[in-house]
This record gives C-alpha cells, structure tokens and sequence, in this order.
C-alpha cells in the first residue's frame, strides 16, 4: 500500500476528477509540445502514470518524437507501431503505465476523423486529449478536447461542462 500526502491532498481538493497532472509537469509538457512542434506540425506525447479506483494521475510523459523520430515529419502525426516496444519498456522500468496520449490540433480540439480512426491505443478505456491551436499559451482546461475510447471502437466525448470536474491540473 503506498502513502502519499499529495494524493491524499488532491482527493481532498477534487475527488470527482477522473484524470489529474500536477501543474508543473502539465505546464513543462506544454513547453515541450509547442517547441516540437515549433508552432506549424502536430507533436503529442504518451502520458503515464497511475489508476487508483478509475482515477488516472498523470507523472510523466514521453514524447513521441522521443520513441519515433520520424513520427512528426508530416506536420501530422503518424507514429510507426514498431515503436511501441521502446514504450512498453519505460513503462515497466518506470512501474507505471500509459493513462491517456495528448496530441496537438491547428485549429480546435476536435477529434479528426483520422483520430478517430487511428487511436494511439486501441483499449477501451484510453483517453486521448487534444490542445488546440498547437498549445499556444494560454492553453484553457475547458478548450481540451478529452476523448475515452469505447469497448465498441468508438469514442465518448468529455462536453465542455463536463471538463473541469473530469481533469485536474493542480497538486
């Protein structure tokens, strides 16, 4: 059983939330996407972590350019499955596993038919969030584009009301 005061802090703070990140991290992934996708391309980043009673907290990510280095040359992002391996082992030596992805769109944080088609994990259950306007600052909580996919191979949509209590960007 492991003890975490931060965790207990956070359930305090907004124990609805399905997914968290801790601010920093959020705001250092934020960094990353934008400088990789240098404000023209698409970049997006594996977010990992850990699920305690359907509750997702986000404590690293690893960026798919880092995995595939050829997954951004496009401006869209395609990323070569033969990849896949290289994350499953920071997942095992990091003892944590792959709790949503986040890529970033031009426009808005609507999901293209092409992600709807191509899930970056194919499990239901997996979020996939979407910055808009490749994560130029400010980025709005309320303006992510959040995404479960379904056991059928669809997706459910997270509406804008539903945001705020479902993803937590704080502790």
């Amino acid at each position: 059983m492991s003890f975490s005061i931060a965790r207990i802090i956070r359930r305090l703070l907004a124990p609805d939330h399905r997914l968290s990140c801790p601010s920093h991290l959020w705001e250092r992934l934020l960094d990353e996407l934008r400088a990789r996708g240098g404000g023209h391309r698409e970049s997006g980043a594996f977010l990992l972590g850990s699920e305690d009673r359907g509750r997702r907290h986000i404590t690293h990510y690893v960026l798919y350019d880092d995995l595939d280095p050829h997954s951004l040359d496009t401006g869209i992002v395609t990323f070569d499955g033969q990849h896949y391996g290289k994350l499953w082992a920071i997942c095992r030596e990091r003892q944590e596993s792959v709790v949503a992805d986040v890529h970033v769109h031009p426009g808005s944080s609507h999901q293209s038919q092409s992600d709807r088609n191509h899930p970056m994990l194919s499990v239901a259950g997996h979020l996939s969030l979407i910055l808009p306007d490749f994560a130029r600052a400010p980025v709005r909580r309320d303006d992510i584009g959040i995404y479960e996919y379904r056991h059928d191979g669809d997706w459910n949509t997270v509406s804008g009301r539903e945001r705020e209590r479902y993803f937590y960007i704080g502790w």
